[in-house]
């Protein structure tokens, strides 16, 4: 298994993040997660270790710099701009390409919050590389016209208590025209801290990418 920090190179920025890519791996998964979360959440590492024992690979990056961090927490300037989040994406999914351990690799997009709108622009923007796009309690209603041009499966995952953001998910799913499923998490909240609750998450999103390198 490869595990390494690495510097992603980006338009303004350089980007910190972690890969970990287990021996003869289907896929490389990107986390896109929103505001007030880094690589280090606690949230985004129980995905990615469930992924990691599903035989996934993972890059958990951070989408904005320290200074655009303290910018956004003071001012919320960059949480909502989706053309930027997006192309930063884009940009580390150019970056798995060129390495030699990933190059081969398709990629699939989790995005938590306003990281599943960056998440599902980013797969129209690469639709030969992106496998599939799964949102996590995400605003993928945010990717606005976008979301009719998806052409990767999406899934989207949602606390059945989150029940603004279910709305959102339902009036998405309603404008996508790729192939797409709404997993409603029972009883959870919007950051699935309920017990067992991101186990299943993470499990359906595993199940979901695989899934599709099967069929694909």
């Amino acid at each position: 298994m490869i595990s390494e920090m690495v510097m992603v190179p980006a338009e303004h920025a350089v980007l910190a993040g972690d890969l970990v890519v287990p021996a003869q791996v289907p896929a490389v998964v990107v986390f896109a997660h929103g505001s007030g979360s880094s690589r280090h959440s606690v949230r985004n590492r129980v995905v990615a270790a469930e992924l990691h024992r599903a035989g996934l690979g993972t890059l958990l990056m951070d989408l904005l710099t320290e200074r655009e961090e303290r910018e956004d927490a003071a001012t919320a300037e960059h949480r909502f701009d989706i053309p930027m989040l997006s192309g930063r994406l884009v940009a580390a999914v150019d970056w798995l390409a060129q390495q030699p351990e990933t190059g081969g690799l398709p990629v699939a997009l989790l995005g938590a919050d306003t990281g599943a709108a960056a998440a599902l622009v980013a797969a129209v923007e690469r639709p030969e590389r992106v496998c599939a796009v799964v949102s996590r309690g995400g605003r993928p209603d945010l990717a606005g016209d976008d979301l009719a041009r998806v052409r990767a499966p999406v899934l989207l995952v949602v606390g059945g208590g989150d029940h603004t953001v279910l709305d959102f998910n339902r009036e998405a799913a309603a404008r996508l025209s790729a192939r797409h499923e709404l997993h409603v998490v029972p009883g959870a909240t919007h950051l699935f801290q309920e017990p067992g609750a991101l186990e299943e998450v993470a499990e359906a999103a595993g199940r979901w990418i695989l899934a599709q390198e099967t069929t694909g």
